[in-house]
């Protein structure tokens, strides 16, 4: 059974940083953890993905790669996006989600498992 919790959303001021939490509860099979965000009248945008318990280097998508950075924390199931200079642009609502492998990281319906989704807002 796999689950995906994500919290940490809210809004904050253009400029300001956040993180957001994923807590991952997994089968041993879905190690790829995937960050999206859902924005009014656009589809599901990729933001990065990495393994659980991997050294392997995140992959991020060009258009948030010089501002968001994704981590684990060491021995627990948490995946974390933080997210800097946000920009209202930024707005929406983010998720996590788990698929076996990240060969196909950046697809959103390459991904099997969903979290609940947390609102961020970022105001000018």
């Amino acid at each position: 059974q796999v689950g995906l919790v994500e919290s940490g959303g809210g809004s904050v001021q253009a400029g300001e940083s956040l993180t957001l939490s994923c807590a991952v509860s997994v089968s041993s099979s879905h190690k790829c953890i995937g960050w999206f965000r859902q924005t009014p009248g656009k589809e599901r945008e990729v933001l990065g993905a990495r393994y659980l318990h991997s050294s392997s280097p995140p992959h991020y998508a060009d258009s948030v790669k010089d501002r968001f950075t994704i981590s684990q924390e060491k021995d627990k199931n948490t995946v974390y996006l933080h997210m800097n200079s946000l920009k209202p642009e930024d707005t929406g609502l983010y998720y996590c989600a788990a698929q076996v492998f990240c060969i196909d990281w950046a697809t959103a319906g390459a991904y099997t498992h969903w979290g609940q989704g947390t609102q961020v807002t970022v105001s000018s």
